[in-house]
C-alpha cells in the first residue's frame, strides 16, 4: 500500500516518516515551494520538523494531482482548511484523518466535512496523544486509529503500524475525533493556570473537570464512553494539557502571562487548532444543552471579554455540585 501525506507541517513530516521506515517510499504534500525543495535536497524539513534527518523514502511533491499514484491518503492539513484541501485531492482512496478540531460555520467533525468534500472515499480517524518530534525520532508512541470498515482499519493499521508506533484499532470514527477536539481547548485551560502561576492543583482540576466536559460532550454526540476513555481522549488530554510542547497550551500560558491573544496567534507560522475550534465547540454545547463552563471561560479569554483573574474567580464562584 503506498500511502501520501497532504500536509507537510510538524505531524505530516512525522507520519510521512513513520510510514517510510523500512524502506518504504512516501509522498509528502507541501504547499510551500521551500518546503518540497528542502525535503527532497536535504532530507529535512526544517521550516516545521527542524533536526530531524528524514528517510530517503520520503519524498515531496506540491502538485496535488501526483498523489493519484497512492493507495491511501493520510489528512494532515490544519482542521478549518481541510474541506477546501480535499476538494483537489484524488477521488475515491481512503482517507486517513489526522486533524483534530471542528469546522467552522458549519460546526461538523472532519469526518462529516471529508464525506461531503470527498462523497464516497472510505473515511478513518487517527488520533491520540503524540508530539511530532517524539513520533518522528522514533520514540515509543500509540495512537487510536479508528475506522468503519474493519477490514480497511486493520489493513491501514498494518501499513503505518512500527516497533515505535503502535494503532489500536477502533470503529468509533466520532468518539476519536470529539476527543481530540476537545482536548486542544482544555490544554488552552491548563496553560493559562501555568501561566498565571496558579499551581499544579488547578491543572489537575482542570483536567479532570475537562474530561467530565468532553464526556458529557461526547454522548450528545453518539460517541462511546470507552473511546473517550483512551488514547484520543484521555491520553490526548493528559499529553497536551502537560507540556509546553504544545501549541494549544503554550498559548494559553501566553494569555495566562497576559499578552493578549490576538498579539499571540498573529506570531504563530503553526497552528494552535484549539483557538479556532474553542467558539464553534462552545456554540455547539449549547445547541445541545451540554454544560461546558471549561470551554465557555477558554472563549471568554480568546475574546479578550475579562482579565484571567476574573474568569477564574468565575469558574470557582459557580454553585456547588455533586461530581
Amino acid at each position: 500500500m503506498k500511502i501520501g501525506v497532504i500536509g507537510a507541517g510538524a505531524w505530516g513530516t512525522a507520519l510521512a516518516q513513520v510510514c517510510a521506515a523500512g524502506g518504504e517510499e512516501v509522498l509528502l504534500w507541501a504547499f510551500e515551494p521551500e518546503v518540497v525543495e528542502a525535503v527532497n535536497a536535504a532530507h529535512e524539513n526544517s521550516l516545521y520538523l527542524p533536526g530531524v534527518p528524514l528517510s530517503a523514502g520520503v519524498r515531496a511533491t506540491g502538485d496535488m494531482g501526483a498523489l493519484e499514484a497512492c493507495d491511501a491518503l493520510l489528512v494532515v492539513t490544519p482542521a478549518q482548511h481541510l474541506r477546501a484541501i480535499l476538494a483537489n485531492a484524488p477521488a475515491g482512496k481512503p482517507l486517513v484523518l489526522c486533524s483534530k478540531g471542528i469546522e467552522a460555520g458549519t460546526g461538523m467533525l472532519m469526518s462529516e466535512a471529508a464525506a461531503q468534500a470527498q462523497p464516497g472515499s472510505p473515511i478513518c480517524v487517527l488520533s491520540g496523544p503524540t508530539f511530532a518530534h517524539e513520533v518522528a525520532k522514533g520514540l515509543p508512541t500509540a495512537i487510536t486509529l479508528a475506522c468503519g470498515d474493519p477490514a480497511l482499519g486493520q489493513k491501514i493499521a498494518a501499513r503505518i503500524a512500527r516497533p515505535g508506533f503502535r494503532p489500536y484499532l477502533s470503529d468509533d470514527v466520532v468518539g476519536a475525533e470529539i476527543g481530540g477536539a476537545v482536548k486542544n481547548v482544555l490544554a488552552i485551560g491548563c496553560g493559562v493556570a501555568e501561566g498565571a502561576g496558579l499551581g499544579l492543583n488547578a491543572r489537575a482540576s482542570l483536567i479532570s473537570r475537562g474530561f467530565a466536559e468532553m464526556g458529557r460532550f461526547g454522548q450528545a454526540r453518539g460517541a462511546r464512553a470507552e473511546t473517550l476513555a483512551g488514547l484520543s481522549g484521555l491520553g490526548d488530554l493528559v499529553l497536551t494539557c502537560s507540556s509546553t510542547n504544545s501549541r494549544n497550551f503554550s498559548l494559553g500560558k501566553g494569555l495566562g502571562e497576559g499578552t493578549p491573544a490576538r498579539e499571540l496567534l498573529a506570531n504563530r507560522r503553526t497552528v494552535a487548532e484549539g483557538a479556532f475550534t474553542a467558539p464553534v465547540l462552545r456554540d455547539a454545547a449549547r445547541q445541545a444543552g451540554v454544560d461546558m463552563p471549561i470551554v465557555e471561560a477558554v472563549c471568554a479569554l480568546l475574546e479578550d471579554k475579562a482579565p484571567t483573574d476574573r474568569i477564574v474567580e468565575a469558574l470557582l464562584a459557580r454553585p456547588l455540585r455533586p461530581e
